[in-house]
């Protein structure tokens, strides 16, 4: 008899060749067109704000891994390359170099590995990063290179706001809706990828083909961003339908900002997204409804990080709710 012990865990027993790192490269293969986007529009910026962010995230991975923690580095899944990707994808292009170390090491240092690395992170990585330096830095955070006649890229334009930035602005000085669509990119625009704003800002074509191709991979399930998008649709289409001139139409609050953004590629972040499908909903609904009221009522134009990062904080409560049946519970023995 052969002497190598049989270790034995509670069923069920659920094989796959899927790995974490499977899954974030995933994720960078969505997020491609994105970024061909941007730099087709923002030119060499975007270039150099994407691999420093993807950079610096490794970087200081690597070496608080390796000096501070003492632990195994762990760049090699993937995990940190995405959240510089991410980081950048909710900057301007104009952000000074070190403003994105600064970001990516927060992001690494305080938001991931303080808690324990991949797995044990209670908020969005990439969306701390993204908040410390909006706090930090407004002005800077807020300089959004604008477009401009004749073909020039938005690298060669000068900054301005972004369309909801425009829209806050222009009802809180009395404007109508009316006025303020024409100084707004229109709808196709927004949708196809000419716009101010971010990298992750630039096509919502691009976002939602990557969007998809993740939900076909079955690396995000539909529900968190569907139910994001259409609770933002929703609420907003209430408000425009009761005053059109106070309140802009949900497409434009759809295809603007970082709504897309971030309804597929970060608050459906495995690690800080509920596990069970009805408790996906219940944080995706949260998501949609601060970011309405943050855009509708608060100070700033945006609201989806904000949203996003509250919500990450009530996913341990949904998912202590929302607990799946123990297997095999729900079938009863009957003795004939």
């Amino acid at each position: 008899m052969s002497s190598q012990p049989i270790i034995v865990s509670a069923s069920p027993h659920v094989h796959s060749d899927r790995t974490a790192s499977k899954l974030m490269y995933d994720v960078v293969i969505a997020l491609v067109l994105v970024f061909l986007v941007s730099l087709y529009v923002f030119g060499y910026n975007a270039l150099i704000a994407t691999v420093t962010a993807a950079a610096s995230c490794v970087l200081f991975e690597y070496l608080i891994q390796r000096y501070v923690m003492k632990t195994q580095t762990t760049i090699g899944d993937g995990s940190a390359l995405i959240t510089g990707i991410l980081l950048a994808f909710n900057l301007p292009t104009g952000i000074p170099i070190w403003m994105i170390i600064v970001g990516s090491f927060v992001a690494i240092g305080v938001a991931k590995l303080s808690f324990g690395g991949l797995g044990f992170n209670i908020f969005n990585p990439a969306l701390v990063g993204r908040v410390f330096l909006l706090v930090s830095f407004p002005v800077e955070m807020t300089l959004w290179p604008t477009a401009v006649e004749n073909n020039t890229t938005l690298a060669d334009a000068v900054t301005g706001a972004t369309t909801l930035g425009l829209i806050k602005d222009g009802v809180q000085f009395g404007q109508t809706i009316s006025e303020i669509n024409a100084q707004i990119p229109s709808t196709t625009d927004m949708f196809l990828g000419i716009t101010a704003g971010s990298l992750g800002e630039m096509s919502a074509l691009a976002l939602l083909v990557g969007g998809l191709y993740l939900i076909g991979r079955k690396v995000i399930s539909w529900h968190i961003p569907i139910t994001v998008l259409l609770s933002i649709a929703v609420l907003t289409g209430i408000f425009w339908w009761i005053d059109p001139e106070q309140y802009a139409n949900p497409l434009i609050h759809v295809l603007s900002g970082g709504a897309i953004l971030g309804a597929f590629y970060m608050a459906t972040d495995l690690v800080t997204s509920p596990v069970t499908k009805k408790g996906m909903v219940v944080f995706a609904l949260g998501i949609g409804v601060i970011t309405v009221v943050i855009r509708l009522f608060g100070s700033y134009p945006e609201g989806i990080s904000f949203a996003i990062l509250i919500m990450n904080a009530f996913v341990p409560l949904i998912n202590s709710y929302f607990k799946p049946r123990r297997f095999g519970s729900k079938i009863k023995a009957k003795i004939v």
